[in-house]
């Protein structure tokens, strides 16, 4: 059932691959263009609505804010590709893709709400000052660092495969210890040796004489040098876990991906907010806003779980746990150059 499940999303993220690739995502992106417009002149609607009293309109301007959303992730945009590249890149779990494309969504509207309130409130900009505002700025600074975190996972990845190629590269050569204290370069803690005393040599009808025991107490954890598990000689830690260093660089990464995306605001929650802020309806636009958000995520959230079982499936299909090791490094390298190469274009397309 599992591999069957697998297959089929790699087929259809190798599907979707194939018809973007042949231009056949333009009438698509056509029909969002003009969903959007469609949608933001029911939300000026709607908006009028509301100043006018009228019940129900406050739910009526959130649905409306949240098809906008759809359409607007649905269409030409920064987001879910780069969600669907680090998620083919990287051997990260559904769900913490998931959960990082519905927080980049959200804080995307932030950055809307916190734009158009020091914008209109501290410096009293006019909405065309504001889209100039974040066409001149936060979109180049935006695509700059998407181009900056495809350029780390190219260098990542490298670095990733160069240390699986020199590590196979030196299987069956004989182990030199490098470290202090015994213990392997790699950081794993020794292997017990056997015991040896001088009772083995003696006299098969010998009465067996009792050995004192020579092992040292474990001292208290300190967070000093290079290993993850408790050192059997001093008791104490040379370095963080496995697990610690994945769960340090899952954050980082989930902080560069989120603030990518977030840096550049949608125009339909500037538009929404600005005209709320003229009508006294400050509230109204907010909850829209963070409803159009939940629309985006809607879209990012499906791209981040095509990306990751799509990937999985491929790995399914590539053999066994060692071509699964050196797959991964290229695959991350794949994507972060995907990541570089869009943003170069759309850093091309603003000069």
């Amino acid at each position: 059932m599992r591999r069957g499940i697998l297959t089929l999303m790699l087929l259809t993220v190798l599907g979707a691959a194939a018809v973007w690739g042949l231009g056949g995502f333009d009438g698509l992106a056509r029909w969002a263009a003009g969903l959007q417009r469609d949608a933001q002149n029911a939300m000026a609607n709607a908006l009028r609505a509301l100043h006018a009293g009228q019940p129900g309109a406050l739910w009526a301007l959130c649905g409306l804010a949240f098809t906008y959303g759809v359409a607007h992730a649905v269409g030409p945009g920064h987001g879910k590709v780069l969600i669907g590249a680090y998620g083919a890149g990287q051997r990260v779990a559904l769900r913490r893709l998931s959960l990082i494309a519905m927080l980049a969504s959200l804080a995307q509207a932030t950055t809307a709400v916190l734009l158009v309130y020091a914008g209109v409130g501290i410096f009293a900009l006019t909405r065309m000052q504001l889209e100039g505002l974040a066409a001149d700025w936060l979109d180049p600074l935006s695509f700059a660092a998407i181009g900056a975190l495809g350029l780390w996972l190219v260098w990542r990845g490298a670095r990733r495969w160069w240390r699986l190629s020199a590590d196979h590269g030196a299987e069956g050569t004989p182990y030199h210890d490098h470290s202090h204290h015994g213990h392997p370069a790699d950081g794993r803690a020794e292997e017990p040796r056997a015991a040896h005393s001088h009772a083995s040599h003696t006299r098969a009808d010998a009465q067996p004489q009792p050995v004192a025991s020579t092992a040292i107490p474990a001292a208290p954890l300190s967070d000093h040098a290079h290993g993850g598990e408790a050192c059997p000689s001093c008791g104490h830690r040379h370095g963080p876990a496995l697990g610690e260093v994945a769960a340090l660089r899952g954050w980082r990464d989930a902080v560069l991906l989120i603030g990518a995306i977030a840096i550049r605001p949608c125009t339909g929650a500037l538009f929404v907010l600005i005209l709320t802020w003229r009508m006294g309806l400050e509230a109204a636009g907010i909850a829209a806003t963070y409803a159009m958000g939940l629309g985006t995520a809607l879209i990012t959230v499906g791209v981040a779980a095509l990306a990751v079982l799509g990937r999985e499936g491929a790995l399914l299909w590539a053999g066994r746990l060692t071509a699964v090791t050196r797959l991964m490094p290229v695959a991350e390298v794949l994507a972060g150059a995907v990541i570089t190469a869009i943003s170069a274009q759309l850093l091309l397309a603003l000069a």
